[in-house]
């Protein structure tokens, strides 16, 4: 599906499809939004090139998970990020490429399916008159999906405290294994929001004059989606950092209760052992041993190994089971 919106000259504003394209190169004082959804890589390839689109730019636009990027060509500066078209409550995410072209009078965005913060502007670019600065406009879209992925990145944040809470009174396996998966889970998306802030620091370091001459204030713009994006890098390392000492503390206690029950073990061999030994010496079939003529021979050894136990058994509770 190709849509598109048109500014013109009079301050006219029509919506329809590729029609307004050539209405658009008729009127070099006018603005267009053009937005590519779901076409197949032969169409995509097509239309993009005819828009003056560099063919390496297209190549990154259609490579399967490429990461976020932001290259300058001599017609249009490309921003290529990741949205999400499903952000579950377990961290788990449905990914998509976006693909925004600003170059002058002019906005491409192409994606692969429904964009939430593409059709946010498409409804409202023409209330907040965006059309004018295609930079700012894409920079608008990034800000909202980026919003997006803080509302639930900061939705996670109960659950944590609740993990935290449940490991300190009734830790289990399945708790364990719960935050496994988020730490997981917070690995990748650490990735992907490295590689957004790494993005906007590259455009806020060298924007280009074209975006600088727009009609909007950008070098803002670009600032404020820049302490997002480092804002939710920030929030997925603590998180990571979070689930993985929770992690560390649930070992940390298995081994120490494994330890306590290992001590127990020990001291429980260690008191019989001396009385197996007994038990050994008098168990062998010699006839050459006078104890076992003793008329109170049994009852003397089961003495002895009452008060060898006994003895070892004190000690033991006073040196190693306080």
């Amino acid at each position: 599906m190709i849509r598109a919106q048109l500014l013109t000259g009079n301050s006219e504003w029509q919506s329809g499809h590729t029609e307004l394209i050539d209405l658009w190169r008729q009127q070099p004082d006018s603005f267009i939004w053009i937005d590519i959804q779901g076409e197949d890589h032969a169409s995509e390839y097509k239309w993009l090139l005819s828009l003056g689109c560099h063919p390496l730019a297209i190549e990154d636009v259609q490579r399967f998970r490429h990461p976020p990027k932001t290259e300058n060509f001599d017609n249009f500066t490309l921003m290529l990020y990741r949205g999400f078209t499903e952000f579950n409550p377990d961290l788990t995410v449905e990914q998509m490429t976006i693909a925004l072209f600003a170059g002058e009078r002019c906005l491409i965005s192409c994606h692969p399916r429904a964009s939430r913060g593409i059709n946010h502007y498409w409804e409202h670019a023409r209330q907040e008159n965006l059309l004018i600065s295609p930079g700012l406009l894409a920079t608008r879209i990034m800000r909202f999906s980026v919003g997006r992925y803080l509302e639930a990145i900061l939705a996670f944040e109960p659950r944590l405290n609740e993990l935290e809470d449940i490991m300190q009174e009734q830790a289990n396996d399945d708790i364990m294994r719960e935050l496994i998966a988020y730490q997981s889970r917070l690995r990748k998306l650490k990735r992907v929001f490295s590689y957004h802030e790494r993005m906007i620091s590259n455009l806020r370091m060298d924007i280009p004059e074209r975006l600088i001459e727009e009609d909007g204030d950008i070098e803002h713009a670009l600032q404020d989606v820049y302490e997002r994006c480092e804002r939710l890098h920030g929030l997925c390392t603590m998180y990571y950092e979070i689930c993985g000492d929770l992690i560390n503390g649930y070992l940390s206690l298995s081994s120490h209760q494994l330890n306590n029950t290992m001590r127990v073990l020990t001291v429980i061999t260690a008191v019989f052992v001396p009385l197996t030994f007994i038990a050994g010496i008098y168990g062998m079939n010699f006839e050459n041993m006078p104890e076992l003529r003793a008329h109170y021979g049994y009852f003397y050894a089961l003495g002895a190994m009452l008060v060898i136990a006994g003895g070892f058994g004190w000690i033991a509770y006073k040196k190693w089971l306080q």
